[in-house]
């Protein structure tokens, strides 16, 4: 594995300041956040779907996908949850042996509800679906945060991601790391560039310092070292995907 399962660090974090711009929609059954740019600044028919982290759509995910949005590009975030997120600062204390996280992604907070991929990819699938017919989105980018890092072209501290799912990208890929990582931890790190290196694929992976899992989403942006961290990850999204996706 190329990087490890989610943990207790997927579920705490701060919640950010802001007003979302954007709307409430529905793709399919799903809720969904949609973020549209100005019309003098967006890239035609190019888009990011995002897939988020075990919290799914909330204030922060939102406010993410408006600053896409301000930068040219229309925004879709999907519920890949179908309805059952995780709670912020999520207190992991049960029997001995046993992980709410683990028994989450299995089963769903009501035991018949599981987040695995054979339940997560038809929602994405659905969500590409409706960005090309509906949106008549042609280049299409994708950015995922921990559990959402499994399906995109850009991700931020990944979990889940298997050796032969990162070997088997075919394009670009960027990757944010935190250096205190327990989910991407520098050993997965460096197994992760020999994969991609061996892809030929072109490749990135920036590494930053005095954070950890889950800060491109939820640090503390009252530190200027996390807030600091958090741009910067955001701005290599952007910078990637304004290289690789909108045509020259």
């Amino acid at each position: 594995m190329a990087s490890n399962p989610p943990g207790a660090c997927c579920t705490i974090g701060v919640r950010h300041k802001g007003e979302p711009a954007g709307q409430n929609i529905k793709v399919g059954k799903y809720q969904a956040y949609i973020a549209v740019p100005d019309k003098s600044k967006i890239h035609e028919e190019a888009a990011i779907l995002y897939i988020p982290d075990v919290i799914g759509i909330w204030q922060n995910s939102k406010l993410i996908a408006d600053q896409f949005a301000v930068n040219g590009y229309l925004t879709l975030i999907i519920d890949v949850f179908n309805g059952d997120p995780l709670p912020l600062n999520l207190h992991l204390n049960g029997p001995e042996g046993f992980t709410i996280v683990a028994e989450w992604l299995s089963k769903g907070s009501t035991g018949n509800n599981p987040h695995t991929n054979e339940y997560v990819d038809p929602i994405v699938e659905l969500a590409i679906k409706y960005l090309r017919e509906e949106k008549g989105i042609k280049k299409l980018g994708a950015v995922g945060y921990c559990f959402g890092a499994k399906v995109v072209g850009f991700f931020a501290h990944p979990s889940f991601v298997e050796e032969e799912e990162l070997a088997g990208f075919k394009g670009p890929l960027s990757i944010a790391a935190a250096d205190n990582d327990i989910v991407f931890p520098a050993d997965k790190r460096h197994v992760s560039e020999k994969i991609l290196a061996a892809g030929g694929q072109p490749y990135q992976i920036s590494l930053y310092s005095h954070v950890t899992h889950g800060f491109s989403v939820r640090c503390d942006i009252s530190k200027k070292v996390q807030r600091y961290a958090k741009e910067q990850a955001f701005i290599q999204a952007v910078t990637w995907f304004d290289t690789w996706l909108v045509p020259e």
